[in-house]
């Protein structure tokens, strides 16, 4: 069973997908969250869009039922890896910092809208 979520404080979906999708009431998976704010990136450095991509993800996860304890995986897309650093930074004030998530971080060749960064989540309960 799945079910979809969608939470009015994340940026709508810009193609075919949905914010989020819970399964069998057990995992939530987050789709990539890339840093808008009404419909806008915010901010032109990768500290400002890493925060809000990763609040657009809290919110969806509340959303759900979730919290970042419950996070278990992220993927995080940059358009330049020497970003790599300062994303980490800000990455790191969402987690407790004993039971930081699973990762992958890679540079890839374009992101929607021109963002810097865009990041995806897995939760489970």
């Amino acid at each position: 069973m799945k079910r979809r979520i969608l939470s009015p404080n994340a940026p709508a979906p810009i193609g075919p997908y949905n914010q989020g999708i819970e399964a069998s009431g057990t995992f939530a998976y987050v789709s990539g969250q890339l840093p808008l704010s009404n419909g806008q990136l915010v901010g032109t450095e990768i500290t400002a869009q890493t925060r809000q991509s990763l609040k657009n993800v809290g919110y969806i996860l509340e959303e759900a039922g979730y919290t970042w304890d419950d996070v278990v995986k992220t993927t995080v897309y940059l358009k330049d890896m020497n970003d790599f650093a300062a994303m980490n930074t800000v990455y790191a004030e969402f987690f407790d910092g004993t039971t930081f998530p699973a990762r992958v971080a890679f540079q890839v060749g374009k992101l929607p809208m021109d963002a810097l960064v865009e990041i995806e989540a897995i939760a489970v309960k």
